[in-house]
């Protein structure tokens, strides 16, 4: 029995690493937000802290692109190396067949 797409025991798909990843920038900006806004203490440095959270998610964000992009041009060669192999074999086999009925020496 073939189970679908996303069942136990299968690959992540890129969008349930997406949604991981925007989980886990939800969760980063949640706490930042719950902070206690009346502490005049400690404003401006939770300024600086979430500009440099902000750079930080975005790098992250382009590397996980970047990642995906590379990871997806690596299967399409893999994949196209395999189709090649198989219609190589394919003709080798049919080679073979002519031989042994005598239709070439």
């Amino acid at each position: 029995m073939r189970w679908p797409h996303g069942a136990c025991g299968s690959r992540s798909t890129p969008a349930a690493a997406f949604f991981l990843l925007a989980a886990a920038i939800c969760a980063q900006f949640a706490t930042g937000l719950s902070a206690d806004p009346s502490k005049d203490d400690n404003k401006a440095q939770s300024k600086g802290h979430t500009g440099q959270t902000v750079l930080f998610v975005l790098i992250g964000i382009g590397a996980a692109i970047l990642l995906s992009f590379f990871l997806f041009k690596y299967w399409q060669k893999k994949k196209r190396e395999e189709q090649h192999a198989r219609l190589l074999k394919l003709f080798e086999e049919d080679d073979d067949i002519e031989m042994e009925l005598g239709l070439r020496d």
